[in-house]
């Protein structure tokens, strides 16, 4: 019996999963949880073989739980379940440790399929995260940043607004937001602050 763990910040949305499984021999949905830090600790306790985790959810999101799960419930498989599926959605939670990625509009079929598959160790990802890694694959260059962009990180990382960051490089400010937009694609991130977050993960600041 593969015990299942619902994570989504919407009742309804969890309610139609629970719904989903019922009546599954083979699976049985163990518990809910409705953000990222509930859903680790009810994972623990619950002893969960397999995480339904939504993305974008209050106080933890589902790549920090994920995360999180990797290193204190090893042994619990998170399959990503979201309506998200940018380049920059997809990378990091995958990084984090997930080993599935599906879309809400998945059908019943496809997702219980999907969750057996987890259970014995097997990735499964939806035909748009495929395509979005093999992208990643075939830009073998696409997280590597220019000099140019890793000194407009360092400035960020620094503190630096925009225009402080233009001013210390005698270039426009227009020229910082571009390589800000070149930085969050290269690293797979969506905004400044993770942007400085992964490039401390990743040592390019000091």
């Amino acid at each position: 019996m593969i015990r299942l763990l619902i994570v989504d910040d919407h009742p309804i949305v969890r309610g139609g999963l629970r719904d989903t499984f019922a009546g599954v021999e083979d699976i049985v949905v163990v518990g809910e949880a409705g953000d990222g830090a509930e859903g680790i600790e009810r994972a623990k306790l619950l002893a969960a073989d397999v995480v339904l985790m939504d993305l974008r959810m209050p106080r933890m999101d589902g790549v920090a739980a994920t995360a999180a799960l990797r290193e204190q419930a090893p042994t619990a498989r998170v399959l990503i379940l979201t309506t998200f599926d940018s380049e920059s959605d997809v990378l990091p939670a995958i990084q984090a440790g997930a080993i599935g990625y599906l879309l809400k509009d998945a059908l019943p079929d496809e997702l219980m399929r999907a969750v057996r598959a987890a259970a014995r160790g097997e990735s499964v990802l939806a035909p748009s995260v495929t395509q979005h890694l093999m992208g990643q694959v075939r830009r073998p260059s696409a997280g590597t940043l220019t000099d140019r962009e890793k000194q407009v990180l360092q400035l960020v990382a620094n503190g630096h607004s925009n225009r402080e960051a233009a001013t210390a490089l005698f270039i426009g400010e227009a020229s910082i937001k571009t390589h800000l937009q070149h930085i969050y694609d290269k690293l797979g991130v969506r905004d400044r602050a993770s942007a400085v977050a992964e490039g401390y993960r990743r040592r390019l600041l000091t």
